[in-house]
């Protein structure tokens, strides 16, 4: 792996990881969701007019139809996984979540695609479904926030597999621009959250008040961890961009744990790392 291809995709996971864990801090709702993507829309709009004129893409019913269907799959994705932080823990839901989607869209890919499993597709399966597990405590966890963050981490993760698969498809073979169909997502979540914001304008102007470093942050890093990942591909083979994404599990437990104070370090970490390599085992299948 390339020295600077492996910086850029470990800054991805970086990016990944703080975004998160400044969701976490601020503890908002679709009206933070707005907010942010809000902010997004226009600190990225001239890189989303220089694609649009150096690349001149051409957009059918069907591009639009798959564009608008990514939308609603991101909108879902980020409320389910505001709705888990606010009622678990971040180093459980997001690995949860970030095991999930691998697992799921691997699924989706062998049922619906007619891909074929293997068997380290398989035991990295079995691994990333035991570290859940073990990581959640399972759904006998009592007194705990285990329980719904097993809960709101596998949605979460349902969906991550879900626009994974569907993204895939709108990239490689409806040819949409990665950065535009990324573009159209935080253009689409503003639109569609504008009537809530408006009716929780007190909220949004308390998240702009209170938290403004962490909105610019989650504005600018949400969709910088996506592009960084799409450069890194263009000259760094996705078999070593893929595991290496994954650190960004560990910094979110290791996050979560000391810095929110949600603590479990040592049993958090060690699951964790197991999901990380079971995951590796999925994606490299």
């Amino acid at each position: 792996m390339p020295l600077s291809g492996f910086l850029i995709v470990l800054t991805a996971a970086v990016c990944h990881a703080t975004w998160n864990v400044c969701i976490k801090r601020i503890n908002g709702g679709p009206e933070l969701i707005w907010l942010f993507s809000t902010i997004s829309v226009i600190l990225y709009l001239p890189l989303a007019i220089w694609i649009i004129v150096s690349q001149q893409p051409v957009f059918g019913l069907i591009e639009v139809l798959f564009i608008v269907g990514s939308v609603a799959l991101h909108l879902g994705y980020f409320l389910l996984l505001q709705t888990g932080y606010r009622k678990g823990d971040l180093s459980l839901v997001y690995p949860i979540a970030r095991a999930t989607g691998p697992l799921l869209s691997g699924a989706f890919a062998v049922l619906f695609l007619g891909e074929l499993i293997t068997v380290q597709m398989t035991a990295g399966a079995i691994i990333v479904v035991c570290g859940v597990l073990m990581l959640s405590g399972g759904i006998s966890s009592r007194g705990t926030k285990a329980p719904q963050s097993l809960v709101f981490g596998t949605a979460a993760g349902l969906l991550i597999g879900s626009y994974t698969a569907w993204d895939a498809f709108t990239v490689a073979t409806l040819l949409v621009p990665p950065v535009l169909l990324d573009y159209a997502s935080s253009v689409g979540r503003s639109v569609v959250l504008t009537p809530y914001a408006r009716r929780n304008k007190r909220l949004v102007a308390s998240h702009w008040t209170n938290h403004k470093a962490s909105v610019l942050l989650v504005s600018v890093f949400n969709p910088l961890a996506y592009i960084l990942v799409l450069y890194a591909l263009t000259f760094t083979p996705v078999t070593y961009v893929a595991p290496t994404r994954e650190i960004s599990v560990v910094l979110t437990v290791l996050a979560g744990s000391i810095l929110l104070g949600e603590g479990h370090l040592k049993h958090r970490l060690i699951w964790a790392s197991v999901i990380v390599a079971g995951t590796v085992m999925l994606v490299l299948g």
